[in-house]
C-alpha cells in the first residue's frame, strides 16, 4: 500500500465489522429490522429484565448501538461512538452475567467482545481511512476520550444500578425452594 499502512486497513476492518454488527442489533431494537422486536417488543422485553421504563430503555440501547455502530463504521466521532457502544454492551453484559461467560450458555461473552472492541477503537482511534481523519479530527480529540468514557460510565452505572435495585425489590418476599420434592 502506498498511502495507507496495514494498521489503517486493520482499523477499517475492525470498524466496519464491529460497527455493522452493532448497527444491525440497534436496528432490531429501534425499527424491528432483521427479526427484531422494534421499540414496542424490545420495550416489553427490557421491562421484563428490569430495565424500566422499557420503551425508553429500548430507545436508549437502540440509539447507542445503531448510532455508535454507524459512527464507528464511518470512523466519525470515534471516542463518543465507541464509548456509547461499549456502554450499551456493558448493560447487555449485566443481563447475561448470571449465565456465566460463554455465549452458548447465554453468557456475556458476545456482548463483552463487542463492547471491548468498541472501547478499543475509541481509545486507538479510527486510522487514516476514516471521516475523522478526513475532517481533521474535529470530533476526535484526545480530551474527548476520557470525557466520553466518563459520561458513558455514569449513565451505564445509573441504568444498571437501577435495574439491580428493581430486581432486588421484585425478589423481596419470594422464598427459594429449600428441598426438591
Amino acid at each position: 500500500m502506498t498511502c495507507y499502512d496495514r494498521r489503517d486497513l486493520g482499523l477499517l476492518l475492525l470498524r466496519l465489522g464491529t460497527g455493522g454488527v452493532l448497527a444491525a442489533h440497534g436496528a432490531q431494537k429501534l425499527f424491528g429490522w432483521f427479526g427484531g422486536g422494534g421499540l414496542e417488543g424490545t420495550g416489553q422485553f427490557m421491562e421484563s429484565i428490569g430495565y424500566a421504563p422499557g420503551r425508553a430503555s429500548a430507545t436508549a440501547a437502540g440509539l447507542a448501538e445503531t448510532g455508535g455502530g454507524v459512527l464507528l463504521a464511518l470512523g466519525l466521532a470515534t471516542p463518543a461512538a465507541g464509548a456509547a457502544a461499549a456502554g450499551a454492551m456493558a448493560g447487555a453484559s449485566a443481563v447475561h452475567a448470571p449465565n456465566g461467560f460463554f455465549n452458548q450458555e447465554g453468557g456475556f461473552e458476545y456482548a463483552a467482545s463487542l463492547g471491548l472492541t468498541a472501547a478499543g477503537l475509541a481509545v486507538t482511534g479510527p486510522g487514516r481511512l476514516s471521516l475523522d481523519h478526513a475532517l481533521g479530527h474535529a470530533v476526535n480529540r484526545n480530551w474527548m476520550i476520557p470525557v466520553a468514557f466518563a459520561v458513558t460510565a455514569a449513565a451505564t452505572t445509573a441504568a444498571v444500578g437501577a435495574r439491580v435495585r428493581r430486581l432486588r425489590k421484585a425478589g423481596e418476599g419470594e422464598q427459594e425452594t429449600l428441598f426438591e420434592e
